[in-house]
């Protein structure tokens, strides 16, 4: 029974036991009972009337309810007119129009923030308070090859692999690495084609209780810049000393050779042989510093149509006969003939020289640990409107190398390598615009993958 029947059955109650008494006490004083009788009855009206009165603003409370249940917060409740009612009345109409400005106001900032986190070139992904995932932008879904991801964990797309097995395995090892990072840890990323990143897990507290969210930003090109700049002017410098230095020992060592002649002969021969030998050793080390000076002083490209195959017919050439005198099977394989592709001509042929140079030299390490044979196979092939050109050999060095360790300035896995070979690789690609992979198969195999772009007409 609710609270207002119960209250007016009390008063009915109270005035029904004076009104039984005034017919039994009163029967013979007709004006006192009448009187009586008026009197309770007035009491009764007036006991009704409080009461009502009294449950008047529950009425008003169930419909503030109502409203705020129903998130109608644009109504508002009818003022009953002066008086503690009234005051009341005038609170929840001013509580709702608080809620109704809120309620703008939130709305109009989610709008900027779902327009800011899609305009936003980083991935951003924020979490629920159980660790799944409650808000990613358009970043973060390409990067991630996430599908659906409201309500899912992001360890959900480990297992996930309709994509490529190359960009799947991409996409996994990122995660990966994303997973292991901890709440205020910022740290740089690298996936398995060399592309660098700057994660960083931060919190937030929504109603008392501690969220996260992730954010993922690509810095290979702002890196690049960095390290280019640095590395040039580390070259500048050295290559002043060094050239400086070289050229005078050059002079100083062609100077001697000319008394060489004056001492005697069984002398003569130690004389000029020590002579030859550091001379040799100042040259070599000259070409070392040109070498570091040509990928920190290498100009911009100069792009004009020209044929890829055309340039590696030329490289093949080149590499034929000392890969034939060493046993290495050296394989082109043209799957379709692409048109002309904008690019500098010069540039990528010294890349694609050294790329496949590289391959031939993995070759002949592993023959020299007693492996005899080997390949190194070419293929050209136009996909999706760009050239593909591969470039696999079979020494598969990398097997045990971290993908993301390739283009690390300095890293290389040939014995007496310097790690400038592909620093010029992947500054003449990055250049052009060019994307790249360098990786084991996982079948005996290291392959080189390069993207052409650009306008192609196939043959």
């Amino acid at each position: 029974m609710s609270l207002r029947r119960r209250l007016g059955a009390y008063i009915l109650a109270i005035h029904l036991a004076p009104l039984a008494c005034a017919f039994l006490l009163l029967p013979e004083r007709p004006l006192l009972f009448v009187g009586a009788e008026l009197l309770l009855l007035a009491s009764l009206a007036l006991g009704w009337r409080l009461l009502k009165r009294a449950l008047e603003p529950l009425d008003y409370t169930r419909r503030f309810h109502d409203l705020l249940q129903d998130q109608h917060y644009a109504n508002r409740l009818a003022p009953p007119g002066p008086g503690e009612l009234g005051e009341l009345v005038a609170m929840f109409n001013a509580m709702l129009a608080a809620l109704h400005r809120e309620r703008l106001m939130v709305g109009e900032q989610q709008g900027l923030l779902d327009r800011l986190l899609e305009a936003t070139p980083g991935a951003v992904i924020v979490f629920d308070f159980d660790g799944a995932i409650s808000l990613v932008n358009a970043s973060a879904v390409k990067l991630l090859g996430l599908e659906q991801p409201q309500g899912k964990p992001l360890a959900h797309f480990l297992a996930q692999g309709a994509v490529a097995p190359r960009e799947h395995a991409r996409r996994l090892d990122l995660i990966n690495q994303l997973e292991t990072l901890a709440a205020g840890e910022s740290r740089l990323l690298t996936d398995l084609d060399g592309r660098r990143y700057r994660a960083q897990r931060g919190q937030f507290y929504d109603r008392g209780f501690a969220r996260s969210f992730l954010l993922v930003e690509e810095l290979t090109e702002e890196l690049e810049d960095s390290e280019r700049a640095t590395y040039a002017k580390l070259v500048r410098v050295l290559a002043h000393e060094v050239n400086n230095t070289v050229a005078a020992t050059c002079s100083v060592l062609d100077s001697l050779l000319f008394y060489g002649g004056q001492l005697a002969a069984s002398d003569a021969a130690d004389f000029s042989t020590a002579i030859d030998a550091v001379r040799r050793r100042n040259v070599s080390l000259g070409d070392f510093i040109d070498r570091f000076t040509r990928v920190v002083k290498m100009p911009e490209p100069e792009l004009r149509p020209a044929s890829l195959r055309a340039i590696v017919d030329d490289i093949l050439w080149l590499n034929r006969e000392a890969c034939a005198a060493r046993g290495i099977e050296l394989r082109w394989q043209v799957c379709s003939d692409p048109g002309p592709i904008p690019m500098d001509a010069q540039l990528i042929e010294q890349a694609l020289l050294n790329v496949v140079k590289n391959a031939i030299e993995a070759v002949q390490a592993r023959q020299s640990l007693g492996v005899p044979g080997g390949h190194v196979h070419l293929a050209l092939e136009a996909r999706d409107g760009a050239a593909v050109l591969s470039v696999s050999d079979s020494a598969d060095l990398l097997g045990q190398v971290a993908p993301r360790r390739l283009f690390t300035p300095f890293f290389t896995t040939k014995r007496g390598g310097q790690g400038i070979g592909l620093m010029f690789v992947r500054e003449v690609l990055n250049r052009h615009g060019f994307a790249y992979s360098l990786a084991a198969t996982g079948e005996g195999e290291t392959r080189f993958d390069i993207r052409f772009t650009g306008v192609l007409e196939t043959a």
